[in-house]
């Protein structure tokens, strides 16, 4: 019976095989075996330069054997064998060690002089030599196919696989033979016009192309036809997605004449932005539709995403229903109840009774509050992860409203979801998004941007702080903070670390260490804070500390001491990144800035600035010029513009895993899809997803289609994609 791509491994190579292939890869159906993917091409006729080869690391390399020596050691029993190979300008030797000559003779006969093979190895160095111990090999059978097949043999690409040190990229390309040889129909995701207008091979054939290319022209066409391939089954889950979504019905809240909305907007002291005027009604129109809103709001570090958020809740409240925010973090859930009951004021904050409902409050207070929340009185609930905890129930949850979506595996919101029928959904994010990685990973939801920014604010600006070229400066950025204190201002200084005695760390801190990982973080809070209580120029300052081992009503004592301007210097780790907001604050200083990502660098500068005082943000680092931990420095400090910054960070980064365990908790990844890269093809891909789901939501004509997502998409996938 031939084999499909869902079939298991174990059918089509074996147990022992599927069972390797499993532990190394994590495969476990014949789609992810062909799925993976050469990472190059060798020529057997064209060689590696092996003076290139970098020295620790495993790598494949193609190369004739130059020279054979097999040898009794000298000090201790055992023979050896050492071969040359060369690509004709560089040299290297293999190694092979034995308890007796004769065992090595197998190999004699193998490593010929003048013979071609794939070596693998981790590059070693002996005496000023590059060598490889005991490597791996696989000769080519020149000599049984040179007379008939020279110069095809010659010129035929050899595909070197992602490969383990159990599993050798000749292992690898033979499975993927056996599989091929045994493989039936292969459904065809993309519509046959479209795969003649854009010049796309057949789906079989892309993939014989791809793993068995005859010449390096058909490489290509093979791999353009396989990104289409991937970009079309994602993006038409995710509209079939987003259709399924629209076809649940929803309680429809739309805003009375004289409600709580209008008295609130009344009572506003200045005019909403642009851009929170357009998106405010644009999730106003949603909240009346007959199906679940599910938005993504992007906004800028202090663009107003709150107010408008706030404004929904307060829509949904007029007919009775509740609306729930999650933060990611205690200090981010309390500010948030915080600046929501400051905004609505006393006349209409007692009307929807905000509430604040987090796991580190203290039993009796924690009963109070969810008793509110499920008698409804509590018609905007802030709380952490203890939202969707069993014991939390709503009387009408209307409005689900989540902070920093990226800090929430699906199964959380999914959770929260569920305590309401079809409640409407949005999420926000002061993590600007690149577009395609938006159409990629939140493509089943509408997007809404805010660009502009409130008026008032006297803006930031921002330096780095070189200790590599100039160590004395690290005396000269205390001063500075001593100055802007001096005037009345408040300052920031984050660390990596709360503790480097102990090593401790914040959880949540997206940690970065590139050339020195090494070595652990200089400056924790504890020293930061004892070091500067010794420093001449802040011997008056009020300095405090905050970081994420002190207890919840610790924190949130310290925030709201500095927010009253108690506290003139405070040394934290991220814990302050999102939704602190300070506006007497002037200064952020990062320690060792290298050591977080530029969204992180991004977020921690959105601290400062947000009132009539002019921002100051000095990364401080000891990264030299040139490296990417110095580069990330450098792009923050080159703009202020988000958007900008999050194209340069998948620049730097690469993406990694889109789909993502972070985001779907799916073992799914791009195999060969790039998000920048192809950013026309996803883009394509998904206005042709759209019109097939618009004609055909349950794919009944494009069974082809429907096989392909059934086949590549695991269940995984597909419920990590309901969930988001």
């Amino acid at each position: 019976m031939p084999l499909r791509l869902d079939s298991p491994l174990a059918v089509a190579v074996g147990d022992g095989n599927a069972k390797t292939l499993q532990k190394a890869f994590g495969m476990s159906v014949v789609a992810d075996l062909l799925t993976h993917y050469p990472r190059r091409y060798a020529n057997r006729g064209e060689l590696t330069p092996i003076l290139d080869l970098p020295k620790g690391e495993t790598v494949t390399i193609v190369a004739e054997v130059m020279k054979v020596d097999v040898r009794d050691m000298k000090n201790r029993r055992g023979a050896m064998m050492t071969v040359d190979i060369g690509d004709g300008v560089g040299r290297m030797v293999l190694t092979f060690f034995a308890k007796y000559r004769g065992q090595l003779e197998w190999r004699e006969k193998e490593l010929r002089i003048g013979r071609r093979g794939v070596f693998t190895g981790k590059v070693g160095d002996y005496r000023g030599v590059t060598q490889f111990a005991h490597p791996q090999y696989e000769m080519f059978d020149d000599e049984l196919r040179a007379r008939t097949q020279a110069d095809v043999l010659v010129t035929t690409p050899l595909p070197i696989y992602p490969a383990t040190a159990s599993l050798t990229t000749w292992q690898i390309e033979k499975m993927i033979g056996t599989v091929l040889d045994a493989l039936g129909p292969v459904p065809e995701p993309v519509p046959d016009e479209v795969r003649r207008e854009d010049g796309l091979l057949d789906a079989r054939t892309a993939l014989e192309r791809v793993h068995r290319p005859s010449t390096k022209d058909e490489i290509a066409p093979a791999i353009r036809t396989l990104r289409m391939h991937e970009a079309l089954t994602l993006q038409t889950a995710l509209m079939q997605q987003r259709y399924l979504v629209r076809m649940l019905d929803a309680t429809a809240r739309p805003a009375k004449p004289g409600g709580l909305l209008e008295r609130f907007d009344a009572a506003l002291p200045f005019e909403l932005t642009p851009d929170q005027k357009a998106v405010g009604e644009t999730i106003a129109a949603d909240l009346i539709g007959g199906a679940p809103m599910n938005r993504l709001v992007q906004g800028e570090v202090g663009s107003g995403k709150t107010l408008v958020a706030l404004r929904a809740m307060l829509q949904v409240a007029e007919t009775g229903g509740q609306a729930a925010l999650i933060a990611p973090t205690e200090v981010l859930a309390a500010q948030h109840l915080r600046s929501i009951t400051k905004m609505l004021g006393p006349q209409l904050a007692p009307l929807v009774m905000p509430t604040l409902l987090t796991g580190q409050m203290s039993a009796p207070e924690r009963r109070k509050a969810a008793l509110r929340v499920a008698a409804g009185q509590a018609l905007i609930v802030v709380g952490t992860h203890a939202l969707l905890g069993e014991k939390t129930t709503f009387a009408d949850l209307g409005l689900v409203v989540v902070d920093e979506q990226h800090r929430f595996g699906v199964e959380q919101r999914e959770a929260l979801r569920a305590k309401g029928t079809s409640p409407h959904a949005l999420v926000l994010t002061a993590t600007p998004i690149p577009r395609t990685v938006a159409m990629t990973v939140f493509g089943d939801l509408d997007t809404s941007v805010i660009r502009t920014m409130p008026s008032g604010r006297a803006g930031i600006e921002t330096f780095v702080a070189p200790l590599a070229d100039h160590p004395g400066w690290f005396a000269r950025v205390w001063e500075r903070a001593a100055e802007e204190i001096a005037q009345g201002r408040q300052v920031f200084a984050v660390c990596a670390a709360i503790d480097t005695a102990d090593g401790a760390q914040e959880a949540d801190q997206e940690r970065f260490a590139d050339e020195e990982e090494s070595r652990g973080p200089r400056w924790g809070v504890v020293q930061l804070q004892e070091a500067l209580a010794t420093h001449p120029s802040l011997s008056a300052v009020r300095i405090a500390g905050l970081h994420g081992r002190m207890a919840a009503d610790e924190k949130d004592a310290i925030m709201q001491s500095f927010a009253r301007g108690d506290i003139d210097l405070l040394v934290a780790t991220t814990v302050i990144e999102v939704g602190v907001d300070v506006p007497n604050a002037s200064t952020m200083i990062v320690l060792e800035a290298d050591r977080f990502g530029v969204s992180q660098l991004h977020q921690l500068r959105g601290r400062i600035g947000r009132g009539g005082v002019p921002g100051l943000c000095l990364l401080v680092t000891e990264a030299e010029q040139g490296t990417p931990a110095r580069d990330r420095v450098d792009a923050v400090a080159a703009t202020l513009d988000g958007f900008v910054l999050a194209e340069v960070d998948l620049d730097l980064r690469g993406e990694g895993d889109v789909l993502g365990a972070r985001q779907s908790g799916a073992r799914s990844s791009l195999k060969l899809l790039r998000v920048i890269k192809d950013a026309d093809l996803i883009a394509q891909a998904r206005a042709i997803a759209e019109g097939i789901i618009e004609e055909d939501p349950a794919l009944e004509r494009h069974e082809g289609l429907r096989d392909a997502m059934a086949q590549r998409l695991t269940i995984e996938d597909r419920a990590a994609l309901a969930k988001n």
